[in-house]
């Protein structure tokens, strides 16, 4: 307590010296940016350039909380799914700590690096009526992006994504169960076992009260892992809109557009298909309409000098499941950035 205390007095001291931002503009030189909203909500990843010679180093926190099951968009009770499988996940916690860093070698052309660490926890129901809850805690898979400017003027700008997904998350993580220690099913490992291609595309425009963009990224997953099963290919698209009140605060609203399609074959570790949902690759697609409202703050001045902080919650309002599948219900991320 101790510790929020002082950081909420550090961020108020900066907030007070807003109104110098000005000079602090004329100071810190042309390459950097100054507006709340000159970043997308943090929700958004590899939504900027840089500079040359910049560097920007993240950290994002983020929480999904699912419950209840849903096939097609129909809700599901625990019965009607134990009527087909012997067990049925009833709700799902997952906390992911993103790190991140950005260098910018050329002004055309960002570097960026993600590593995530992801704990999971998912609560079950046995046709017998036993609860039990299975947990992991691993780190993610590690992704580097390359960020390419394709034009930028006074009020646009648009570049390409490109990055690779590399296989540093487990696969066959294992814990205790009812029937001893197993390799848990799809939703409860953070890596996906292969090399991982992620093209992209982003827009960003401004004018002097608004700000707004719109980003596609995919995720094509190369080949199968070697539990012999491939994750599910994606397409996320986002779009938002965000207005800064002052210089130091913006707001945000976001429409994000989620599409995940079911698993390649499992040849090794898929239970006989009655067993539990999460284990049969033939279930793991859907789509997801979300609604996200968001806040940016930047600290012109002041011990907490050009860093910038952030938060951004919201859920679907509506969801298409190739299920049973868990549901989502809510979701938040909260973020540190520095430029320097």
């Amino acid at each position: 307590m101790r510790h929020f205390s002082a950081a909420l007095a550090l961020l108020s001291l900066s907030f007070l010296t807003w109104t110098e931002a000005g000079t602090a503009r004329a100071e810190a030189g042309p390459s950097f940016q100054f507006r709340p909203d000159d970043h997308a909500p943090i929700g958004v990843m590899g939504d900027h350039i840089h500079k040359k010679g910049e560097w920007m180093l993240s950290y994002r926190f983020a929480y999904m909380r699912m419950k209840g099951n849903r096939d097609g968009t129909r809700r599901l009770s625990n019965q009607e799914v134990l009527q087909d499988f012997m067990v049925t996940p009833t709700d799902m916690d997952m906390y992911m700590h993103m790190f991140g860093a950005m260098y910018a070698p050329t002004d055309w052309v960002t570097v960026m690096i993600t590593l995530p660490w992801i704990q999971k926890s998912m609560d079950h129901l046995t046709g017998m009526g036993q609860g039990f809850t299975t947990t992991t805690n691993e780190i993610g898979d590690f992704k580097t992006m390359g960020l390419f400017r394709l034009f930028e003027n006074e009020h646009h700008e648009a570049h390409l994504n490109f990055g690779m997904s590399w296989p540093t998350g487990p696969i066959l993580a294992t814990d205790e169960t009812p029937a001893g220690s197993v390799v848990l099913p799809f939703p409860m490992q953070t890596g996906s076992g292969t090399f991982d291609m992620i093209p992209g595309l982003t827009y960003n425009g401004k004018s002097d009260r608004l700000s707004w963009g719109a980003q596609v990224l995919g995720t094509y997953r190369i080949g199968q892992n070697t539990a012999d099963y491939t994750a599910s290919d994606r397409v996320d698209f986002s779009s938002w809109l965000a207005v800064p009140w002052t210089n130091w605060i913006s707001t945000s609203g976001r429409v994000a557009v989620h599409w995940w399609s079911d698993y390649g074959g499992d040849q090794v570790r898929a239970p006989p298909p009655p067993t539990i949902p999460t284990a049969r690759p033939d279930l793991r697609g859907g789509t997801s309409i979300d609604l996200l409202g968001g806040v940016n703050l930047y600290v012109p001045l002041g011990p907490l000098g050009r860093h910038r902080f952030a938060i951004e919650a919201g859920a679907p309002v509506e969801q298409w499941l190739d299920g049973p599948q868990l549901e989502t219900d809510w979701k938040v991320i909260v973020g540190w950035q520095k430029a320097f």
